[in-house]
């Protein structure tokens, strides 16, 4: 059974016995919308099934690989199968399943039936290392794991003392079953008459998914039930939804639903409206516009190497694409140039950016030009802070509250954000504080129009000589160049200015481009303590599944090379 301490508790001492340097009233900042009765007293699975009655015929989960369409009354129906399923095989409440899985309806049904027996879903990267999967197995004390037949050999552990397939788990393939293998139909066929009664609290874990991997150990973020429904409330509910999703929308499903961000604003969000959703196992260019232009995809959720992508692939030409109405980018900093480029491509859509983080459930903010009776938005906006949520900007030095055009540590407090880390009170403690502010680790501030504006992690900032470079900025610089497909800036340790700024770099099609060049380019943008000290030409920038630049690795590319 989940559970974690608060911070408070942690800590043995009330917020009146705080040490606290912002003791004044904090400048905080909510929505321009205004708050909505929430249903978070609920299981997820009722809610996001609630209205069901009003588009049980329309289409739900659209399989992009084989066309194969489910209704909403056939997941529904599945969900409830896998339910029944999950139980025979033991799974009960407060138990941990992973799924080690690509999108497909498999996941859904999964997720959803493990939801509905009050069980949690820890969810891993499939193409993780055999090392890394054990390390997240080992920590949610996983059960049973759903996966393909093509990644059982990395749950092998040929160790004396490690878990066995069979013995000490089950594993459960969505194709052919290896040995000690169960194929998915064993439970998607049990009788959904036999889901067994379970009572599941607002406060009760229903995902799980590990974060932290970029900046340190990888930590499990308890999502409850109340987490999700508000944060889903907060985005599609009410009479004028920040996220206005549509019965007739067909939603795009290419980021990774094991990546809270697809999980949340994809799945869960469409789920709620009654959209459809296009799954997607992977992405490739060519198969994505051809399933946008074949199934009129309305609502395109991106992360910023596929804006790229779109932005500068000549292919894109090639299809019809009007069908999209909005474009919604998250996961990652997205520049100004790199937006108006994709803005070129498909003018008939509104594009906004979200901003968020799996602990804080996972959306703080979301651009208003999304919501039903939409507000103008600036580009780099990530919009205004969610409904019935608080957001608050402090120095990270002193924790003063900040006012407007400040810039430092995004900080906010809602229903939405996590319960805490798994087993680990201190990492909750010094996240969440006494007074309920989960703090960020981003770095950024909120203008005039209340809008929010992200600059930089506070841990990827690049110091100067004292000044501060933010990567960001100078990536979104970069990526205006017409023979840049894609880049990415880290610091390099410097003996007198004890940080520069270095640039790693994927040409396009000017194979001529030069590092001289490069540094021109930026020079003449930028005050003298932002311009590039070197120049790197690699073939590939290293990413997470959900879009971010993975520094760490790059880092460790520079500590390796020679000076």
């Amino acid at each position: 059974m989940i559970s974690v301490a608060s911070a408070a508790e942690t800590q043995q001492i009330t917020p009146n016995s705080v040490e606290n340097p912002s003791l004044e009233t904090p400048f905080v900042y909510r929505s321009k919308l205004p708050d909505i009765p929430i249903s978070n007293h609920i299981p997820l699975h009722t809610y996001c099934f609630e209205n069901i009655s009003e588009f049980a015929e329309k289409p739900c989960l659209i399989t992009g690989s084989n066309g194969r369409i489910y209704s909403y009354a056939e997941t529904h129906l599945i969900c409830q199968k896998t339910a029944a399923g999950l139980s025979k095989l033991g799974i009960k409440k407060g138990d941990v399943i992973m799924l080690l899985l690509q999108n497909c309806p498999e996941f859904i049904f999964s997720f959803l039936g493990a939801s509905m027996i009050g069980a949690v879903s820890t969810t891993a990267n499939p193409f993780y290392t055999q090392a890394e999967i054990f390390k997240q197995f080992n920590s949610s004390k996983t059960k049973l794991i759903i996966t393909q037949s093509q990644y059982v050999e990395k749950l092998r552990d040929s160790a004396e003392n490690a878990p066995k397939i069979g013995e000490d788990f089950l594993v459960v393939t969505v194709d052919d079953p290896p040995e000690k293998c169960l194929h998915f139909s064993a439970i998607s066929d049990a009788d959904e008459k036999e889901i067994p009664s379970v009572s599941i609290e607002p406060d009760n874990a229903v995902v799980l998914p590990y974060s932290s991997g970029t900046t340190g150990l990888p930590k499990g973020v308890i999502l409850t039930h109340k987490s999700l429904i508000s944060s889903v409330a907060q985005q599609v509910d009410g009479e004028n939804p920040n996220l206005y999703l549509k019965s007739t929308d067909v939603v795009l499903c290419v980021l990774p639903l094991f990546h809270i961000y697809s999980l949340h604003s994809v799945l869960l969000c469409s789920l709620r409206a009654g959209a459809g959703v296009l799954l997607m196992q992977k992405f490739d260019i060519t198969s994505l516009l051809e399933l946008i232009q074949r199934y009129r995809v309305s609502v395109a959720p991106v992360v910023p190497p596929l804006v790229i992508a779109l932005a500068k692939n000549p292919l894109v030409e090639s299809f019809d694409l009007s069908s999209i109405r909005a474009v919604l980018s998250g996961a990652a900093p997205l520049g100004k140039e790199l937006q108006d480029a994709l803005k070129s491509r498909v003018p008939q859509a509104v594009f906004g950016q979200g901003y968020g983080m799996t602990e804080a459930g996972p959306v703080l903010a979301m651009s208003l030009v999304f919501a039903k009776q939409p507000f103008p938005s600036k580009s780099g906006s990530c919009g205004t802070v969610v409904r019935n949520a608080e957001l608050k900007v402090i120095d990270p030095e002193t924790g003063l509250t900040l006012r407007h055009n400040q810039s430092g540590e995004i900080c906010v407090r809602g229903p939405q954000i996590m319960k805490g880390y798994l087993n680990d009170v201190d990492a909750t403690a010094s996240t969440i504080d006494v007074e309920g502010w989960l703090h960020t680790g981003d770095i950024g501030y909120v203008d005039d129009d209340d809008e929010v504006f992200i600059v930089d992690r506070v841990k990827e900032l690049i110091k100067f000589k004292g000044f501060q470079v933010p990567p960001a900025e100078l990536e979104a610089l970069l990526l205006s160049h017409p023979s840049i497909a894609d880049a990415a800036v880290v610091p390099q340790k410097d003996n007198v200015a004890g940080e520069i700024p270095v640039a790693f770099i994927v040409r396009s099609n000017d194979f001529e481009l030069t590092e001289a060049a490069v540094k021109e380019y930026i020079s003449k943008q930028v005050v003298f303590y932002k311009r590039l000290h070197k120049v790197f030409f690699i073939h590939a920038i290293p990413k997470s599944p959900s879009g971010k630049i993975l520094r760490k690795d790059l880092r460790a590319k520079l500590a390796s090379s020679p000076a």
